[in-house]
């Protein structure tokens, strides 16, 4: 009978997230990711995770990518791409290093959970060449990762460099975005306004202020072009009041999304949790 529950909420969840005129939430009682799925397995086939270089014309100097690509990948088949930002304390390793991405991703591989993909971690941080010195405290130094620059840099470096060096399906259906704090607010801002560019949007204890109330300038659009929009939060997360007031927001403007509140503060278990139960919905067939 658990069983039978289960599968009920997933169809559920996934007919509300394929209606667009269905402002979804998410229950309550989502289940949590199960006890080891961040730890290394030894009896399963593991993706493959490096670290390349792309020339970056919005900052004007060669920058790191972390790239995984799924067991199996082969480049005679095309994927989507996933890609996944880091907060303000880390750099294009955090997701790796501190959330266990890699092996999160396996273990839902090997648990037949996910949609082959190839996940692209970025960093964050860019700035155009100027002579400005570099911001001297920590609240400016958030600010850098919140700028423009990083929006050219991802629209107009970073994804031309996969799609030309990996063999990814180039179109907004088959490409998502989603982060962690700052990269959540980051996904959020860019994604959204980028409908052309994402059909699938994912913010985990998202950096945001207030409701946002320009962050979807088309709502119209949104409600018909995105395939997912997933919100989420800790409990406990001192983002909390400002991520539930873009839900109420959603809410009030009729867009479909999920809204997910973890156990937790602002913290790696909450958002390692989030990506364990975010990625297994993206590039699903309606």
């Amino acid at each position: 009978m658990k069983i039978n529950l289960l599968a009920v909420a997933l169809v559920f969840i996934l007919s509300r997230v394929a209606r667009p005129d269905v402002p979804a939430t998410a229950p309550a009682d989502l289940p949590p990711a199960p006890k080891g799925f961040d730890v290394p397995r030894d009896d399963i086939e593991d993706g493959k995770t490096e670290t390349v270089e792309y020339d970056s014309k919005t900052v004007g100097a060669k920058r790191p990518l972390v790239i995984y690509t799924p067991p199996g990948y082969s480049k005679e088949k095309k994927y989507p791409a996933l890609y996944l930002l880091h907060g303000s304390g880390d750099d294009e390793t955090g997701w790796q290093k501190k959330g266990s991405a890699d092996v999160i991703l396996d273990n839902l591989y090997a648990d037949k959970k996910l949609e082959p993909m190839i996940v692209v971690m970025p960093n964050g941080f860019a700035r155009k060449p100027s002579t400005e010195s570099p911001p001297a405290d920590k609240a400016a130094a958030k600010d850098r990762g919140r700028n423009n620059a990083f929006e050219d840099d991802l629209l107009h470096d970073i994804i031309p460099f996969v799609d030309a060096h990996y063999p990814t399906l180039a179109d907004p259906e088959h490409r998502a975005v989603a982060g962690l704090s700052m990269g959540a607010g980051q996904a959020l801002r860019i994604g959204l306004k980028h409908l052309d560019t994402f059909a699938w949007i994912g913010g985990f204890s998202a950096g945001i202020r207030g409701t946002q109330p320009n962050l979807i300038p088309d709502p119209a659009a949104a409600g018909k072009q995105l395939r997912l929009l997933w919100l989420s939060c800790g409990d406990q997360d001192r983002l909390m009041e400002p991520n539930k007031a873009l839900h109420a927001s959603l809410e009030e403007q009729k867009i479909s999304h999920i809204w997910h509140i973890d156990s937790g503060k602002h913290e790696w278990p909450v958002w390692k949790n989030d990506l364990y139960l975010f990625a297994p919905m993206l590039f699903r067939n309606k």
